[in-house]
């Protein structure tokens, strides 16, 4: 892997990592159950995209 794709894969990493973040602090402030089941998804989400990109490394 060039510096450059592990570079982009660092960039990708970051914002997977803020997006997670992000919908956990939504889930915990929405009083929606089902905006609440939603965000928490969400972030469920972000966090297997999370680890994708991890183990490409």
């Amino acid at each position: 892997m060039s510096p450059k794709e592990l570079s982009y894969i660092e960039d990708a990493l970051g914002h997977e990592k803020f997006l997670k973040t992000q919908c956990q602090e939504a889930a915990q402030n929405l009083q929606d159950p089902d905006l609440k089941a939603y965000a928490q998804q969400l972030a469920q989400k972000h966090e297997q995209i999370f680890t994708n990109l991890y183990n490409l490394v």
